[in-house]
């Protein structure tokens, strides 16, 4: 169980540190997913330090439980705007079955992180 844990530790950390990073190199990626209601820019500088700052602290034991609830909770929180993305004429990224698909990805990965939280 340990080495399984481990490996979705260093899964979940690159993924977040990587997604962080690229809400800086390519802002314009995540425009078409944050309502126009909202500050475009400053969700998107906002959520990529969050992402970065979780990715990274699945490699630290420490931190480690905090980060697993924190990514945990932000993919609660993404959830809602993968299904508005869904009910959009045309879905930020690709088609509405691609939406589908990211949903269903969106759980498994809840399921994920849940996972390690859990068997800390």
């Amino acid at each position: 169980m340990y080495i399984f844990i481990l490996i979705l530790r260093i899964i979940f950390g690159a993924f977040f540190c990587y997604a962080g990073f690229m809400h800086f190199k390519k802002p314009q990626f995540y425009k078409n997913f944050i309502p126009n209601f909202l500050p475009k820019k400053l969700i998107n500088i906002v959520f990529g330090i969050i992402e970065l700052i979780l990715g990274l602290g699945m490699f630290f034991t420490i931190t480690l439980k905090h980060a697993s609830l924190g990514i945990l909770i932000l993919l609660i929180i993404f959830l809602p705007i993968h299904i508005w993305d869904l009910t959009k004429e045309q879905p930020a990224i690709g088609s509405k079955k691609s939406a589908i698909i990211r949903i269903l990805v969106q759980f498994i990965l809840m399921y994920g992180i849940y996972f390690v939280y859990i068997h800390l």
